[in-house]
């Protein structure tokens, strides 16, 4: 959850202005939160107030117009009778991280998974992208060693994670689809040493970085443990006080209990 947000706030920068190199320093003056960090903390209010993920988000994303929405979820959020508009889009899969953490078997996880991705992103491509960033979640938190994992997501939901970090840089390119998405996010983190380090390979990749970077430091965080002190505190000055006190308390029920 926290490990999310810090990667949507690390990568905020470079989404427009892509690099291909760990070698950055890691809070940009200019580093902000964007609609990743909104609709993940969303998901997390749904989840801590048992109300439903659709008018949780709807109503969560107009209270922060500005944060970067891609179009047909802008349109989504406007809408005085918001619909589910078939999108495979990665929204699904960059808010999805609480889920990871709020439920405590495979069948739930998938289950919720795919409830907070059919609001909006109702493709098959957008549900299975959701369920599989939700599913490593649950698995690393319960202790599951990353070949195992690796494995796993392969088996059940058929994406490629036979590549590497280094190998996929130089091709890998902006792509905001969960196919694109997903399994380079998943490939970051299998191939990084710490929360960090898994951060840094996502934004490495180049693409859609607040994004990658906030769908691996999800995954990272689960994996490493809590995320450093110095990374917590610099999320909590970005965030707005409404946005930190979601996250405190989520994190404080499902995380640190």
């Amino acid at each position: 959850m926290l490990g999310a947000i810090a990667g949507d706030i690390i990568g905020s920068v470079y989404e427009v202005n892509s690099i291909k190199t760990k070698d950055f320093p890691l809070f940009h003056p200019a580093c902000r939160f964007t609609d990743d960090s909104v609709c993940t903390i969303a998901v997390a209010q749904a989840i801590l107030e048992k109300r439903e993920y659709q008018s949780t988000v709807w109503e969560m994303g107009r209270k922060y117009p500005d944060a970067g929405y891609g179009g047909s979820f802008y349109g989504w959020l406007y809408s005085r009778d918001p619909k589910p508009y078939n999108s495979w889009g990665n929204g699904s899969a960059m808010r999805v991280s609480p889920v990871g953490y709020a439920f405590n078997t495979v069948e739930e996880v998938l289950h919720e998974a795919a409830r907070s991705a059919e609001i909006t992103h109702n493709h098959l491509e957008g549900i299975k992208g959701a369920q599989a960033i939700a599913l490593a979640i649950f698995l690393c938190r319960s202790g599951i060693d990353k070949p195992e994992i690796r494995t796993e997501i392969h088996q059940r939901f058929g994406y490629d994670l036979g590549m590497t970090v280094e190998k996929m840089r130089p091709w890998y390119d902006f792509d905001v689809s969960c196919q694109g998405t997903v399994p380079a996010a998943l490939i970051a983190f299998f191939d990084s040493v710490s929360y960090e380090d898994a951060v840094r390979n996502a934004i490495s990749l180049g693409g859609d970085s607040d994004t990658l970077a906030c769908i691996t430091g999800g995954i990272a965080e689960a994996y490493y443990g809590p995320i450093p002190l110095l990374i917590r505190e610099k999320v909590e000055a970005v965030l707005t006080d409404e946005l930190w006190q979601i996250t405190q308390a989520f994190c404080e029920q499902y995380i640190m209990h």
